[in-house]
C-alpha cells in the first residue's frame, strides 16, 4: 500500500505560480513513475508531468515550458512548480505513483484556480 497526501492548492493569479508537493508514504520499495494529473471542471483527468524513478520526465504540451516535475526520493517527495499560470490551468491536482508490480495509487488531490 501507498499513501499519497498532496498539499500547496489554492488560490493563484494569472501570470502567477504554483508549487505542489506530494509525500508518499508506505511500501515505496517498488515505485516507478510518480506523475501529478489534473481535471478541470467537467473535464477527464489528465497527466500534467510524470517523473520515473531514474529522472526520465514527461510533460503535457499544455505546460511545457512552464512547469517543472522534480522529486526527491530521500523524502519520498514529488513536487510541481508551475510559472506563469493561466485560468486554463485551473483544476483539481492529483499525485499519482505507479509501481512496478503495475499497480496505481492516486492521493485526494488539491484544488488549484487559477484567476485572470
Amino acid at each position: 500500500q501507498v499513501q499519497l497526501v498532496e498539499s500547496g492548492g489554492g488560490l493563484v493569479q494569472a501570470g502567477g505560480s504554483l508549487r505542489l508537493s506530494c509525500a508518499a508514504s508506505g511500501i515505496l520499495f517498488n515505485i516507478n513513475t510518480m506523475g501529478w494529473y489534473r481535471q478541470a471542471p467537467g473535464k477527464q483527468r489528465e497527466l500534467v508531468a510524470s517523473i520515473t524513478s531514474r529522472g526520465t520526465i514527461n510533460y503535457a504540451d499544455a505546460v511545457k515550458g512552464r512547469f517543472t516535475i522534480s522529486r526527491d526520493n530521500t523524502q519520498n517527495t514529488v513536487y510541481l512548480q508551475g510559472d506563469s499560470v493561466k485560468p486554463e490551468d485551473t483544476g483539481v491536482y492529483y499525485c499519482n505513483a505507479d509501481l512496478a508490480t503495475g499497480s496505481r495509487y492516486w492521493g485526494k488531490g488539491t484544488l488549484v484556480t487559477v484567476s485572470s
